[in-house]
């Protein structure tokens, strides 16, 4: 490994600055991005997908724990820093410059790969519901590290009967463990974001097959888009939804925020069964 110049040197040296239009914020502790790198665990050896990269930080911590990475990059302004980490650190990284929106990521890594990212906020939340939204269940990603705002952070890992439970837990958590596992105050990016910012730690689990997303997304939209009316009255346009609520023993006085993500897969699954 060649002797690498700090990071402020390399952004500074490239002529690169955050892109409000691309929701960049870079991060510069050496230790917060090591830390940021331990959460999913030894990645000795292992494959590691990274979104955004930016100037590399984070990808210099994966690649001092040995892990072989391949970053997406869309910012062409932030290519040449990346190659540097290339010449530093050789066979262990690829740089794709494309959009992460438009490429299959398990047909780009071709294995078993965990996914550690400090997300672009304006395509955070449409990646990570990408990543849990496919028909094949386990998933090719082991594992995801992902940086939110942290507002969207705790929708994430909220808890039926809480204020920020809704779609996004749910869909969150019928298909994996999830939670909080650090927190980033907003001085720690160049530039500071306006909100606090928060990293999600999220391991498949085992997941009914019987259940199509496309209705689970339907019955929540639906119970979620009206939160403050009972279920009668917010699932009455999903066909079935009533009677299905009955056969399951579902009060339909409730409000969608009561129901566990147990109740909403059940209600999909059930849905799907009949027809």
């Amino acid at each position: 490994m060649a002797e690498l110049p700090p990071l402020r040197e390399v952004i500074k040296a490239h002529g690169l600055s955050a892109s409000k239009a691309l929701g960049q914020n870079f991060l510069l502790d050496e230790q917060l991005l090591d830390r940021i790198a331990a959460i999913p665990g030894d990645l000795a050896g292992k494959a590691v997908l990274e979104i955004g990269p930016g100037p590399g930080g984070l990808t210099r911590a994966f690649l001092r724990a040995g892990a072989r990475v391949t970053a997406i990059e869309r910012d062409s302004r932030c290519i040449p820093a990346l190659a540097q980490l290339q010449e530093a650190f050789p066979g262990q990284l690829r740089v794709i410059e494309d959009d992460a929106l438009s490429i299959n990521h398990d047909d780009l890594m071709g294995e078993p790969y965990a996914i550690v990212a400090n997300l672009p906020y304006n395509i955070g939340t449409l990646l990570f519901t990408n990543w849990l939204s496919d028909q094949t269940w386990p998933p090719r990603w082991t594992s995801l590290t992902l940086m939110f705002q942290q507002e969207v952070a705790r929708r994430i890992v909220a808890a039926a009967g809480s204020g920020e439970y809704g779609r996004l837990a749910v869909l969150a958590q019928w298909r994996s463990r999830a939670k909080l596992a650090m927190k980033v105050h907003r001085s720690a990016f160049t530039p500071p974001p306006k909100v606090m910012s928060a990293i999600i730690h999220c391991e498949p689990i085992a997941a009914p097959d019987s259940v199509r997303i496309s209705t689970l997304a339907r019955v929540t939209e639906a119970a979620f888009g009206q939160r403050r009316k009972m279920l009668r009255q917010s699932l009455k346009g999903v066909e079935g939804a009533l009677s299905a609520l009955e056969t399951l023993g579902i009060d339909s006085t409730r409000r969608a925020e009561t129901l566990l993500v147990e109740d909403f897969v059940s209600l999909a699954q059930l849905l799907d069964q009949r027809r």
